[in-house]
This record gives C-alpha cells, sequence and structure tokens, in this order.
C-alpha cells in the first residue's frame, strides 16, 4: 500500500500565534487579552508576547484607550493580495479600470469575506463624488445595491445572519448602508432576483445612484459584484433607462469569460451607459484613480 505523504515538520510558535490571529478573525471585533488567550488555548503572558511581535509587524493593533485587540492594516493587506490572486479578481481588476475609463463614473469590486460585502478595489470617477469607499470597506447587505445583490444572490444561510442583525441594529452599523424592515428586506430581494441587478436611488448617500451587477463563474457560483456609482445627473437607475441594462450586460460578458452560460443571451452591450452631460465631465474633468491596496 502507497504510504500517503506527510505535511513535514512545522514551527509550532507560528502555529500559535496563528491561533490567536484566527481568534481575531472569528470575534470580528476589538477583543481582551484574556479572551484572545482562552480561545487560543494559551496563557495571557503567552498572548501577550505573540501580540507584541504582531504589532510590530502591524498585524495587529491596540486601542490606546480599551487595551482592546484587532487586526492591524497588514493583516488587511495580506486578505486583499490573498483575493486579487485569484484569477477571477485578475479579470474584475482590468474590468473595472475599463468600465471607471468608458463611464466616467466611480467603480467598485466587491467579494463576500468574512465580514459580509467587502470591497477589493475602487476605481475613482471624473468628477470627484463624497463618499468615503475604500479597498476593505464592508457595505451592509440590507441598505446597499452590492450587499442586496449578494444577500438576494448568495444562499440564505450565509446571508441571513448578516441581514438580522442588521434589521435588529436599527441603523447603529459601523457599515455602510441603513437597514430596513424584515418584510421590507424580502420583497426586496425577491425583486434582484427577478431582475438580476441592484440599484440605489439616493441612499445611503444623498444624489448618489449605484448599479451593482453579478459575475459567475462556470459553476454559477457568485464571483464578485461590479458596482457603478455616480451622482443623480449622471448615473439613472429607473428601469426606462438605458444604465442599468448597460451595467448587467457588462457583467455577464465577464461571466461568459469564466465559463457561465446563461439561459437567455445578454443585453446588447453597446448600449451606452453615460447620461447626457457625462461626456462633458470627463472632457472637463482629470480621471483620478485609487491606489490599490
Amino acid at each position: 500500500m502507497k504510504k500517503q505523504p506527510t505535511e513535514g515538520r512545522g514551527v509550532q510558535s507560528i502555529e500559535v500565534g496563528g491561533r490567536l490571529l484566527t481568534a481575531m478573525v472569528e470575534l470580528a471585533r476589538p477583543a481582551m487579552l484574556r479572551d484572545l488567550a482562552a480561545m487560543a488555548n494559551v496563557t495571557s503572558a503567552q498572548a501577550h508576547a505573540y501580540l507584541v511581535s504582531f504589532r510590530k509587524m502591524g498585524l495587529v493593533e491596540q486601542d490606546a484607550v480599551s487595551g482592546r485587540y484587532m487586526l492591524g492594516p497588514f493583516a488587511l493587506q495580506l486578505g486583499l493580495s490573498r483575493m486579487r490572486s485569484h484569477v477571477p479578481l485578475h479579470m474584475a481588476a482590468r474590468a473595472a479600470e475599463d468600465l471607471a475609463a468608458e463611464t466616467g463614473l466611480m467603480v467598485t469590486i466587491s467579494v463576500w469575506g468574512s465580514h459580509g460585502p467587502t470591497i477589493i478595489q475602487v476605481e475613482e470617477s471624473v468628477q470627484p463624488i463624497h463618499v468615503n469607499l475604500r479597498a476593505g470597506t464592508n457595505y451592509t447587505v440590507t441598505g446597499t445595491a452590492t450587499g442586496r445583490l449578494f444577500a438576494a444572490l448568495l444562499p440564505e444561510r450565509m446571508t441571513k445572519p448578516l441581514v438580522d442583525r442588521e434589521i435588529s441594529a436599527a441603523g447603529n452599523s459601523r457599515r455602510i448602508g441603513t437597514a430596513r424592515s424584515s418584510r421590507d428586506v424580502a420583497a426586496d430581494l425577491a425583486e434582484i432576483r427577478a431582475r438580476g441587478y441592484a440599484v440605489t436611488e439616493g441612499v445611503p448617500v444623498p444624489g448618489i445612484n449605484a448599479v451593482s451587477a453579478p459575475v459567475f463563474d462556470h459553476s454559477g457560483q457568485v464571483q464578485f459584484v461590479i458596482t457603478v456609482i455616480g451622482p443623480d445627473e449622471a448615473l439613472a437607475i429607473d428601469e426606462a433607462s438605458p444604465q442599468p441594462a448597460f451595467v448587467l450586460a457588462f457583467a455577464e460578458r465577464l461571466s461568459a469569460n469564466l465559463g457561465y452560460r446563461a439561459e437567455t443571451e445578454a443585453p446588447d452591450g453597446t448600449i451606452p451607459l453615460r447620461r447626457n452631460g457625462a461626456a462633458d465631465l470627463e472632457s472637463r474633468s482629470p480621471r483620478r484613480r485609487s491606489g490599490r491596496s
């Protein structure tokens, strides 16, 4: 009988440190030293020594007032790097650049992370808009176009805990977007499934609209959501407007490139996305891009 290969000898101290980092991910909130130590099955003194080193590396931060620990900026960089190394997200990065250049509007790429809808890339618009979006930002799953699309398309077991939590929080969430009642959410998600994309009009930022469309892989799994964001005079979201259809068609072409085959053909991708006046904005303003973390 053929002997199974072994993984080889590891470094025990690194594995212990990994348990502390895992505890932070699972808690998903700033935590006391004793709680992290208990979850990692080490003493508080041992945990403190690891956390000192992690702080020096930027993997961990400590709140100066409460003394609680949380994941640091380098942890975010590691997570984003891992997600971007995934082949579909290489394609997503190029697609976001192309769509932003073509429309002159802000474009974001989001994936479903351990804390729900998470932005991994932002392409800035020609005309600056007052929205605070950057890689690592979490959306609500009930109050934003991106989040609602994920909530409509992903299995309920993945999304329901966040939906229930946001409704209970009654707008006190630190995420972007405001939750509504459970009845409103259920009706909204059913409509999104039927339509195939999600929109917001003037929420959570007054005067700013958004259109989100999903990108599927060959197995029909949602790989990421692409969202176009712009002022209401530059981005119409009503069903009579060609702009939502354009975003949906763009996403469907990306899905086709990943091997996804829908039952019906995508809308004509030649529909213009810009509304009147958007071209003038581009000619007057230099396009700015956000730096990628």
